[in-house]
């Protein structure tokens, strides 16, 4: 059975997320497979690089599936495009290795976190980004990036869930952060965040975290005892969804 590697871009605006709920909720990951489905005439089983929340949006997100047909990768690559909704789009169709896995083979995601900063918001880009109308100081928010950078307990910056995945979490909270960064491109700022992997929230609990670091609701200072403390607590605020954006996944 031929392992096919999709890399995606969706507008996760109209999604409960990536994973498939048990509700019936719209999700990218119901999306594709019921897609996959019709095109392939055989049930599908679809596994993401990783899963993206509701609201957030992928302009590199990855997943594989496994077929019993005989497709060629660009014929599938269109099929898929004309049948999908308008918020998602494949980018990429490759046959990849059997041994390839979009979540086990990933070597590091990246994320971004979009901030307009400026007085007035954007009505073009609303829903991509979060709005902040204080002066930012990139200078500040890069001395408490690289405090963060490095291999760490995370707990601090994990959100509570239910889920087997998250009660899974909990007993492993230690991830590697390779690179925090940020780029001021006019009116906007890119924090990048790249890591072998993340907690449920955790970009979006450090987000949040520098954000209050920015505004002085959190002395930067006390930025070790808050990852040392393990006590979500004592982190900052959650950011909001639509900032994010899963950019890439590295093999």
């Amino acid at each position: 059975m031929p392992t096919f590697k999709l890399t995606i871009e969706y507008d996760g605006t109209n999604f409960c997320g990536w994973q498939i709920q048990r509700k019936g909720e719209r999700t990218v990951q119901a999306e594709i497979k019921r897609v996959l489905e019709k095109i392939l005439k055989h049930p599908v089983i679809l596994i993401g690089a990783g899963r993206t929340d509701s609201g957030v949006h992928a302009l590199g997100q990855v997943a594989h599936f496994k077929t019993t047909t005989a497709i060629n990768p660009t014929v599938l690559l269109k099929a898929l495009n004309a049948n999908l909704a308008d918020d998602i789009v494949i980018l990429r169709v490759q046959k990849v290795a059997d041994r390839f896995h979009a979540q086990f083979s990933a070597k590091s995601k990246i994320y971004r976190y979009a901030i307009l900063n400026r007085e007035a918001r954007s009505a073009k880009e609303r829903g991509f980004y979060h709005h902040i109308r204080q002066p930012m100081d990139i200078g500040l928010l890069r001395k408490a990036a690289r405090i963060l950078t490095g291999r760490h307990d995370f707990r601090a910056f994990m959100g509570s869930a239910t889920s087997l995945k998250n009660r899974v979490e909990k007993k492993n909270t230690i991830r590697t952060v390779k690179k925090i960064t940020f780029c001021r491109r006019y009116d906007f700022i890119f924090c990048d965040i790249e890591a072998n992997g993340f907690l449920y929230k955790m970009v979006r609990n450090i987000i949040g975290t520098l954000i209050d670091i920015q505004a002085r609701r959190i002395d930067v200072k006390d930025l070790r005892s808050i990852l040392a403390s393990g006590d979500r607590r004592k982190a900052g605020i959650t950011a909001p969804a639509q900032g994010l954006c899963l950019y890439k996944v590295k093999y």
